[in-house]
């Protein structure tokens, strides 16, 4: 059975048909899961034609995982104008394909949704929360309110018609976004079993220079980096001294090196850009004291799950699955520089807290590990497969 599995990720596409991704989870193998229960696999996203390989970026088409690319785009406007390009891909594709596995929200996912007829079986993965996405502060643009009220609207529907519903959260989103069939709350956030340390942390009193890391997207605001930035320029004027590493990259990095200058802090930001393996980033999250990740808006973070994984004590905010992961006193309500300020300074002053935040997520990181989402996620795509083999048997 051909499986069409729809992503919002932005991929390069190369003269021989494969696509790239600059995100190391977004390999070859992330995709050649859904191979474990169907016979081929249809990937449709954004391409944009490359020469070569961007350097550092993964491959992730290959075998029985084919690249079905749409016309690139970036943001509301582009996508109007792209508008054709994307249904007329999305027909072809849903002409073509059996079974149908949308990852949403997206604008992609949203084209496959309107191209399929009534009673058609397909599968959702739920993988984050508009509502959360367009919050004050987390996207600059003037239909920002229009967005955080029709977008969940939306999402709303297509998860009651759903077939099926994966969620990334165990109860988060399906509160929000409930589905009316089978659902399962399973995490997008798999930690390979060398990703895990084996300890946690001890407690290291005589530690007064603290290194904080955040690992997300730039291109737009999602993950906070301004209200981080600003909350180190809070921490340093009341005398800490900290360094923060930021790894990904992005339209608002120029932005953000801008403000780090204007608060007297920008020896102490170092931007790394995009790290090109898994290797890099654990690399640096090994390196550092603190993983930080003041989101506006969360399904649930895969790198959040990841430095837990390395035993790195962790703060967070209080959206979308991120209570699932940390308890009340490691989070603080989204955009508040003081509230988060404060945490930091509270949590690096107590080199006994950090030892036990660090024992306490490495424990939670285990509920992470592939071999215990893989048959969750197997069960999800053999059900959806069942019920698309039964509706093609009833129309031949």
């Amino acid at each position: 059975m051909k499986v069409l599995v729809t992503a919002s990720e932005r991929f390069a596409i190369t003269k021989d048909g494969h696509l790239w991704s600059a995100k190391a989870t977004l390999d070859y193998y992330q995709w050649a899961g859904y191979l474990e229960v169907y016979d081929e696999v249809y990937l449709m996203g954004r391409a944009k034609l490359h020469p070569n390989p961007p350097l550092g970026w993964v491959k992730t088409t290959g075998p029985g995982v084919k690249a079905v690319p749409v016309p690139y785009f970036v943001g509301p406007w582009e996508y109007i104008k792209n508008y054709r390009g994307v249904k007329s891909v999305a027909e072809k594709a849903v002409a073509e394909a059996e079974a149908f596995q949308l990852r949403i929200p997206c604008t992609i996912g949203a084209a496959v949704y309107d191209c399929l007829t009534p009673q058609r079986p397909f599968g959702i993965e739920v993988i984050a929360d508009p509502y959360d996405s367009f919050a004050p502060g987390s996207v600059k643009h003037p239909l920002r309110p229009f967005f955080r009220w029709w977008f969940p609207r939306q999402l709303r529907r297509k998860c009651s018609d759903a077939t099926a519903a994966l969620y990334v959260t165990k109860e988060a989103l399906q509160r929000r976004y409930p589905c009316r069939h089978y659902s399962v709350g399973v995490s997008d956030a798999e930690l390979p079993q060398e990703m895990l340390v084996s300890t946690s942390r001890p407690v290291n009193p005589g530690l007064r220079k603290f290194t904080l890391i955040q690992v997300g997207t730039l291109a737009q605001l999602y993950k906070a980096p301004d209200v981080l930035i600003a909350a180190i320029a809070v921490c340093v004027q009341n005398g800490l001294d900290l360094k923060l590493v930021l790894i990904g990259d992005g339209k608002y990095r120029t932005q953000l090196e801008q403000q780090a200058k204007n608060l007297g802090i920008s020896e102490r930001v170092h931007f790394c850009g995009q790290l090109s393996s898994r290797d890099a980033v654990r690399d640096q999250l090994d390196q550092a004291d603190l993983f930080v990740l003041p989101s506006h808006q969360e399904g649930l973070p895969k790198a959040m799950v990841e430095a837990m994984g390395r035993a790195l004590p962790v703060i967070g905010s209080t959206v979308g699955g991120i209570p699932e992961l940390l308890p009340p006193e490691d989070m603080v309500s989204p955009g508040d520089v003081a509230a988060l300020a404060n945490k930091i300074r509270e949590v690096v002053n107590d080199p006994q807290r950090m030892a036990q935040m660090s024992a306490r997520n490495l424990e939670k990181a285990k509920e992470y590990t592939k071999a215990v989402l893989r048959g969750q996620r197997l069960a999800f795509y053999r059900y959806v497969r069942e019920k698309t083999e039964v509706w093609l048997k009833q129309q031949r």
